[in-house]
């Protein structure tokens, strides 16, 4: 599982960001290590030096493997309640995503044989 983060010039990309940000996705996504390629994070400052509520935004892309990637996007006020929950979102985007290709829904309906269709109950009291 390869993990690339990257941040705006407003955010000081460093040593211990990288290695929080992998330990997080490590530790949300380990059950689907196999499924998933690629993270990408990128986190960028809205209002840079001027502050603000909810101006840090976390995006992250996953590749899951033979599958489209998956893109979720959440704001924060800092940069620990942007990554949670932009994790939370994926965590619940990939799983709906692997349930639906785990069990697919039948693309035409079962309908009865048609033979069964023939014998109609007898009605009389």
């Amino acid at each position: 599982m390869n993990i690339e983060i990257r941040t705006d010039k407003n955010i000081q990309n460093s040593e211990r960001l990288i290695t929080y940000v992998r330990a997080e996705l490590n530790a949300e996504f380990q059950r689907h290590s196999e499924r998933i390629t690629h993270f990408s994070v990128h986190f960028s400052d809205q209002n840079a030096a001027k502050g603000g509520a909810d101006d840090i935004h976390c995006m992250i892309e996953a590749r899951p493997a033979g599958l489209k990637p998956v893109v979720v996007n959440h704001r924060g006020h800092n940069i620990d309640t942007a990554i949670h929950g932009a994790i939370d979102r994926l965590k619940r985007s990939l799983e709906h995503l692997f349930e639906k290709k785990e069990n697919p829904r039948a693309a035409v309906p079962a309908f009865a044989e048609d033979s069964d269709t023939d014998a109609t109950p007898d009605l009389e009291d």
